[in-house]
Formats: C-alpha cells, structure tokens, sequence
C-alpha cells in the first residue's frame, strides 16, 4: 500500500490543493494527516491563501480516503466543517513491517520499543532519527516548513520513505525502514 503523509496545512489553501494535486498524481492509496489542518496559531504567520474554508472544502473532497489525528491547533469546532474524523490523540498501525505511532508531536504514544516508529508533524521539519526506543520520522510542513526545509510531504511504500517538495514534485530525502 501507498501512504502518503502530511502535517501542519495551518488553513492555506495553496499548499492544501498542491497536496492533493500531489496525492493523486502518486496515486496514494490513503492521506494521514497529522493535525494542525485549518489554523495557523499564534506564534505562525499566515500561511499563504489562508483559507480554512476553502482548505476544508479541499479536504472533504479526500474524505473517504483521509485518516487523521489532532493536532495542537486542531478544536472541536473543526468538527463542524470537516467530514471525517479529526479528534483522535494518535494512531497505531501496522506497516513495512513495523509498529508505526502517529502523533502530531506536541503529545507522546505509549511506550515504543526499538524496531517501533514514531511519526510526527509539529515541529515543521523533515526528520529520520534512530533514536534508543525507536526510529523517529517527521514529514515536514506543507504550509510553514522551518529550518530552510520545503513545503514537504512523507511518502511510504513497501518499507521505502521519501520525503517530497510540494512545489516541485522532486524527491528530497530517502530512507528505508
């Protein structure tokens, strides 16, 4: 399965439609998206075309094919104009052999023991670690990257990621798991 991976859209509809324009030309089977989809914070600037309107729209139009978790930026009342799920802590599943944690970042999973993934938006910046207790993955943001990273999502497939410039459609970092 193909599994594409986005954090921290922040409410910009320029790069929300760039990653769904992405999603379908890789032709991923699933989008999780690790929170943080309409707001921007207080401590971002506005992210280009700030929408949260718009961006929802974009979003709905991938409901049936989205599987999310909260980010720190993430209400309750996102709820009201985002049709799929959009409240859970983390996700834990199964993938390219190992037990992957998706978290947002601002918030730890349970235990991970070596071998384990943890999977995180939050920080804004693309990262593959081998940490003691697991290996840590960040994809990036797709509307406010930090650390002169790009506008970036996470692609998985078999046990291969690769990290993607939304501007360009060029792959910028590769790791296996």
């Amino acid at each position: 399965m193909k599994l594409m991976i986005a954090s921290d859209i922040h409410g910009s509809a320029y790069y929300c439609n760039l990653l769904k324009e992405r999603f379908l030309a890789e032709k991923a089977e699933k989008l999780l998206l690790l929170g943080d989809l309409l707001y921007h914070g207080a401590r971002n600037p506005l992210p280009r075309d700030y929408d949260t309107l718009k961006t929802a729209e974009i979003l709905n139009g991938l409901k049936d094919r989205i599987f999310c978790v909260k980010g720190n930026c993430d209400s309750q009342v996102d709820t009201l104009v985002l049709q799929f799920p959009v409240q859970a802590q983390f996700a834990v599943f199964f993938a390219a052999g190992r037990t992957i944690a998706a978290t947002h970042g601002h918030e730890t999973p349970a235990r991970l023991k070596k071998g384990d993934v943890l999977l995180n938006g939050h920080f804004h910046v693309p990262a593959f670690e081998e940490r003691a207790d697991c290996t840590y993955v960040n994809c990036g943001s797709v509307s406010i990257p930090k650390e002169n990273s790009p506008h970036s999502c996470l692609l998985l497939e078999e046990n291969e990621l690769r990290w993607i410039d939304l501007e360009t459609g060029a792959v910028f970092k590769r790791e296996n798991l």
